[in-house]
């Protein structure tokens, strides 16, 4: 776990805020498909508002927006180490996208089950008629503003890979918040690092100063963080 160090740890941060970003993007893109093309038309229907609606769209959206900031955060942390505004940054950002990926996972899988379940007929929620499908795979034409034959299997096709993603998001957002931490030297990994780069301060300043009294001076920081 405390796998983070100065010399591969900033690289490595930065690799997970970028991905961050690209993921964050996609789950946006993907989020704002699914509305655009699907559930607007569901989203008010008869004055109330759809279970799978508020959990694909709303909460996706939101997340993929969180996670693309808190991947800029974390390449800026990478980029300076040591800014504490920045560790305090990160450290916001990624916890609350920790819990609102998770969140939002949680709330798609829920969706797709009760989809599931009830064969897609709260899509049917839009149409304009009395005469409604009973499911989404209903061969019974109805007023819908959409093709009511390919909903179902759209809606499943595109909630799936936004879930694979917003858990993505939480589990990238996990490892920075504990990066955060180990930069604040917090936690099991918070000494470590703090540990390693005092010495290395240390024994940086000494050697300038007195180059026979550098090793010395490291045995003894070591010996102090033990």
């Amino acid at each position: 776990m405390c796998g983070f160090d100065r010399q591969k740890g900033p690289g490595r941060l930065m690799a997970k805020g970028l991905t961050l970003i690209v993921v964050g993007h996609i789950n946006f893109i993907l989020g704002a498909i699914v509305h655009g093309s699907i559930l607007r038309h569901i989203s008010k229907p008869r004055g109330t508002t759809s279970t799978e609606y508020t959990a694909s769209n709303i909460i996706a959206v939101t997340s993929g927006l969180l996670s693309i900031a808190s991947g800029i955060v974390a390449i800026l942390v990478s980029r300076n180490i040591t800014t504490w505004k920045l560790h305090v940054g990160l450290l916001v950002s990624s916890f609350l996208n920790t819990l609102l990926s998770t969140a939002c996972c949680v709330g798609l899988l829920l969706a797709i089950s009760l989809t599931i379940k009830a064969d897609g007929s709260v899509l049917m929620k839009g149409c304009n008629s009395t005469d409604v499908p009973i499911n989404a795979r209903s061969p019974v034409s109805a007023n819908c503003p959409f093709d009511t034959t390919r909903i179902f299997d759209t809606t499943l096709s595109l909630w799936f890979p936004c879930t694979l993603l917003s858990a993505m998001e939480a589990g990238l957002s996990l490892w920075c918040f504990i990066i955060g931490l180990t930069l604040r030297g917090i936690g099991p990994c918070g000494h470590t690092y703090l540990k390693e780069q005092l010495e290395e301060e240390a024994l940086a300043s000494t050697s300038k100063v007195h180059p026979e009294f550098a090793a010395p001076s490291q045995r003894l920081i070591a010996h102090n963080y033990a």
